[in-house]
């Protein structure tokens, strides 16, 4: 668990819905945002359902999102454990529309690392807004949550999420037989880390 990382000053605290919230733009066209439960869980449920077979096949637990209620419920979750600097499950954005999330968690704290996923609803595919998500989520877990590792593990035949973690800079590490629980079964996953270091040379260069 992480405590007390986040500078709740600094520019990416906005107010929104009459409150403090997470909002980061990464570009002027893709925001990285706290998910509004009430507001944003429609148009995220209308997107899982319209390729829910894609998303349910690599992301088991898309096949628990049935009713509107259960998006709210998941969504009041990633806020809560977002308050609590637990996880960051974050609302991808473009050009003001809904466009599926990100996700920082898996917290551990004995190399300061933490895992990457994501899911973008397939009109938003192919045109780089995952990238630049997950560059994104980049710059908040090492600004802004301090870890020194992130990690992505995407299922060996999930060619789009490989492509994704290549492009975003990530290197590949290992893959581990069994590694991911699919729909159908285990699966082999490859494992890509960037590491701080890594990162800000990439700044740099």
């Amino acid at each position: 668990m992480v405590n007390n990382l986040i500078n709740h000053d600094c520019d990416f605290f906005v107010e929104k819905a009459g409150m403090q919230m997470l909002s980061y733009h990464v570009t002027p066209t893709i925001e990285l945002r706290a998910p509004l439960p009430q507001q944003d869980a429609p148009m995220l449920l209308a997107l899982l359902k319209a390729n829910r077979d894609q998303y349910q096949y690599y992301l088991p637990w898309v096949a628990t999102l049935q009713t509107l209620d259960d998006e709210q419920q998941f969504l009041m979750t990633a806020a809560a454990q977002l308050a609590r600097s637990q996880a960051l499950n974050l609302v991808i954005v473009v050009n003001q529309q809904v466009a599926g999330m990100i996700s920082c968690d898996h917290f551990e704290d004995s190399d300061d690392s933490a895992n990457v996923g994501y899911w973008l609803g397939r009109q938003f595919q192919g045109q780089g807004v995952m990238t630049t998500a997950v560059r994104g989520i980049c710059h908040l877990g090492f600004d802004h949550y301090h870890r020194q590792w992130l990690r992505i593990r995407a299922a060996v035949d999930n060619q789009a999420s490989n492509a994704v973690a290549r492009r975003s800079g990530f290197k590949f590490l290992k893959t581990e037989p069994r590694g991911q629980h699919l729909l159908d079964g285990d699966h082999d996953e490859n494992v890509y880390e960037l590491n701080a270091t890594m990162y800000y040379q990439g700044l740099r260069e």
